[in-house]
C-alpha cells in the first residue's frame, strides 16, 4: 500500500478571488465543486495524475495570521521570464514580502490574501514540472520528514541533508516535494497543507493505520461530518487522507 500526493488545500476567506488570482497565475483551469470550494487544475488534465499536484481553496472566516509553513515555488525558465512573471504576478494582484530571505536571487511574494510563495530564478532541475517547481514545507528535522513522507508514499527521495530534503513521484514528472530546514515553530493551524490518496482498491482503514504506524498523530478534531481523515506528520503539520482514486 501507499499513498501519492494529489492536491494541496488553502483555507481562503474568498475562495472565489484567490482561485482567479492562481488560476491565471499557473494558467490553468478554475472549477468548483461546491460552494466555499474552489478547484485548480491544468487544462486537460485528468484527475489524479502525477504531473501536476492540483489546488483545492477552501473558504474560511479566519483571515491568515502567521507565515504559512507550506507554500509553493514557481518555476522559470530564463531571468527574462522570472522578470516578466513577477511583474504579471503583481498585476494581478501579488506583493513583495520580507520573510527575512535577504539578498537571494529569487523573489518572495504574497497573493492577496496574504499567503507567501517564491518565483524561481531558472534553474535547470525544475526544467519539467510545469509551473510550480516545488510544493515546499518548512521543518525542523528534514531527515525525519523525508523518512515518513518517504513510507508514506510511493514518491522517490531524491536528496536528504540536515538542511533539506527533497522527493518527487517515481515517475519522474510533476514537482517536487521539499522539506526546508527553518528556526520558526509550528503555531495554529497551517492554513495549506497536503492531502493525499492511496490508490484504488487500497483500504483506507488500513492505509490509516498503516501512516499511524510511520508516526502519523490525531490531530484532536471532530471528525465525524467529514468523508476523509485529518492527521498530523511528525512535526504536527495537518495532512488528509482522501478516498481511493
Amino acid at each position: 500500500m501507499a499513498t501519492r500526493l494529489v492536491q494541496i488545500n488553502m483555507k481562503a476567506q474568498d475562495d472565489s478571488a484567490l482561485g482567479r488570482f492562481w488560476g491565471e497565475a499557473l494558467g490553468w483551469g478554475v472549477d468548483s465543486e461546491g460552494p466555499g470550494v474552489t478547484n485548480l487544475e491544468p487544462v486537460g488534465f485528468v484527475y489524479p495524475d502525477p504531473v501536476a499536484v492540483c489546488i483545492d481553496i477552501v473558504a474560511h472566516p479566519e483571515p491568515k495570521t502567521v507565515k504559512n509553513r507550506v507554500h509553493l515555488d514557481l518555476a522559470t525558465t530564463s531571468s527574462a521570464h522570472q522578470t516578466e512573471l513577477v511583474a504579471r504576478l503583481k498585476g494581478l494582484g501579488a506583493t513583495p514580502v520580507d520573510v527575512g530571505q535577504g539578498d537571494v536571487p529569487w523573489t518572495v511574494l504574497a497573493d492577496p490574501e496574504g499567503n507567501e510563495f517564491c518565483v524561481l530564478e531558472p534553474r535547470p532541475v525544475y526544467r519539467n514540472t510545469g509551473p510550480i517547481a516545488a510544493v515546499v514545507v518548512d521543518c525542523a528535522d528534514p531527515r525525519e520528514m523525508a523518512r515518513f513522507w518517504g513510507e508514506a508514499m510511493d514518491w522517490t527521495v531524491h536528496e536528504v541533508t540536515d538542511g533539506q530534503a527533497t522527493m518527487r513521484s517515481a515517475k519522474g514528472v510533476g514537482p517536487y516535494l521539499e522539506f526546508l530546514r527553518t528556526p520558526d515553530t509550528k503555531s495554529g493551524w497551517n492554513r495549506v497543507h497536503l492531502d493525499v490518496r492511496p490508490y484504488p482498491g487500497d483500504d483506507p482503514a488500513a492505509e490509516e493505520a498503516r501512516l499511524r504506524a510511520l508516526g502519523a498523530t490525531d490531530p484532536g478534531i471532530d471528525q465525524s461530518a467529514i468523508p476523509w481523515t485529518v492527521l498530523a506528520d511528525p512535526e504536527g503539520n495537518e495532512f488528509c487522507l482522501l478516498a481511493p482514486l
